[in-house]
């Protein structure tokens, strides 16, 4: 009897003990939760949390790290490095196959910033030529990027070290579906979205090598009504950037972005060029040689020298005048990239370009007189100032009369 009530009263201090146990860890969990939901309430700004809260109303899905570190293997699989993060490849449990970008850097406000005009410019539209953001992860020890995996990476790739890989046909599409993504931006989106950093790095080729835009980091939302964005600083890629870009708190639009395509289309047609150190041309900056020859009636025979076949000339020469139209010093001699898409299919004429280098040959643009006087500073590349009278220019190119495009006013 003694030996039956010792082994109950042992049962009843055992069940006591690990009951009290077990509300312990429950008490010590509860408060790491609380500890934690306090240190992200310290470490969210209540802008940064009303922006979170307003893009989880929209498509995008919030992952937490720990998601992302099953998804990607703890990050075992590195595809490549940017300004600001490094990609890592993952997949989720239901198969689908994502890059995932994490953001990186030694200020704090940059990587927010760069993660805000990411998702709030992407996150918010879908189209076939924009790569897809499928979420987030913003907490205090990662702030990523989830987009879709382009199996080819990017375009760079096939300019500069597998250039043989690509026929020039298919370079031309993809300089088409890339002119498509970026109309789609300025003329179908609520609001317009300026890239700003339009280049071959930035255009990422899936696994069919159907070119979708990427990286939104420098991206601006804009309304209609504003047609000019001052900048207070440079943006953009030199090369690739428009000259407007590299003037402090000078009026930009969206026109940056076809100067941009046009270096691009040039990079294309010049990626397998024949290079000759001993020759001067060999040195001279492509875009301005390409004007020359075209200017000289020497263009079939640079079109040789790129390794472009014969077969495909006519649609060197059409991305040459497209080009040529694109990076036009005056942003508002530029084509908007609408009508860039529709003379790069070949669905319209395109007009004899003018020399879109004239400022840096030593010549003041003059065309033809207008109604109304106006004058201004304008800067150029190499940081001189000239005075110009608008009754002394066109206040339309050749090609803003043919397809009936109206300049928007001067704000120089």
């Amino acid at each position: 009897m003694t030996r039956f009530v010792t082994q109950h009263f042992v049962s009843a201090v055992l069940s006591i003990v690990v009951k009290v146990c077990i509300l312990i860890y429950v008490c010590q969990k509860r408060q790491q939760v609380q500890n934690r939901l306090s240190a992200d309430s310290e470490f969210l700004t209540l802008t940064m949390n009303k922006f979170l809260n307003d893009m989880e109303r929209e498509k995008p899905t919030r992952f937490t790290d720990q998601q992302l570190r099953i998804a990607t293997d703890n990050f075992s699989n590195f595809l490549g490095s940017g300004g600001y993060g490094s990609v890592y490849k993952g997949v989720f449990s239901n198969g689908t196959v994502v890059a995932v970008k994490v953001l990186n850097g030694s200020s704090v406000k940059k990587i927010e910033e760069q993660f805000k005009a990411e998702v709030g410019t992407i996150g918010r539209i879908h189209h076939f030529n924009l790569v897809r953001l499928y979420g987030f992860c913003f907490e205090r020890n990662m702030i990523a990027l989830v987009y879709e995996y382009m199996g080819n990476g990017s375009l760079e790739r096939y300019l500069v070290n597998d250039k043989k890989t690509l026929g020039y046909e298919k370079l031309h599409e993809i300089a088409v579906g890339t002119a498509r993504g970026i109309a789609y931006l300025h003329e179908e989106c609520q609001q317009r979205i300026v890239h700003y950093d339009i280049k071959p790095e930035n255009i990422l080729l899936d696994g069919n090598f159907n070119p979708k835009v990427a990286d939104f980091g420098l991206a601006k939302l804009c309304n209609r009504e504003n047609t000019h964005l001052t900048l207070t600083k440079g943006r953009g890629t030199p090369g690739y950037a428009a000259p407007e870009l590299w003037i402090p708190n000078f009026p930009v639009t969206h026109k940056c972005d076809v100067y941009s395509f046009g270096v691009l289309l040039f990079k294309i047609m010049g990626s397998r060029r024949n290079t000759d150190k001993k020759l001067a041309e060999s040195e001279e900056w492509f875009p301005m040689l390409v004007w020359k020859k075209y200017d000289t009636g020497q263009l079939e025979e640079l079109i040789t020298d790129c390794g472009i076949e014969q077969r495909s000339k006519d649609i060197a020469e059409r991305m040459v005048k497209v080009g040529l139209w694109c990076v036009q010093y005056r942003p508002e001699f530029r084509p908007v990239i609408g009508l860039v898409v529709k003379m790069l299919e070949g669905s319209v004429e395109i007009p004899e370009p003018m020399n879109p280098f004239q400022h840096m040959m030593g010549e003041i643009v003059i065309a033809h007189r207008v109604q109304e006087s106006q004058t201004y500073t304008a800067t150029t590349l190499f940081g001189s100032s000239i005075m110009v009278t608008a009754s002394n220019i066109e206040r339309s190119t050749p090609i803003m009369s043919k397809y009936e495009i109206e300049l928007a006013p001067s704000t120089l």
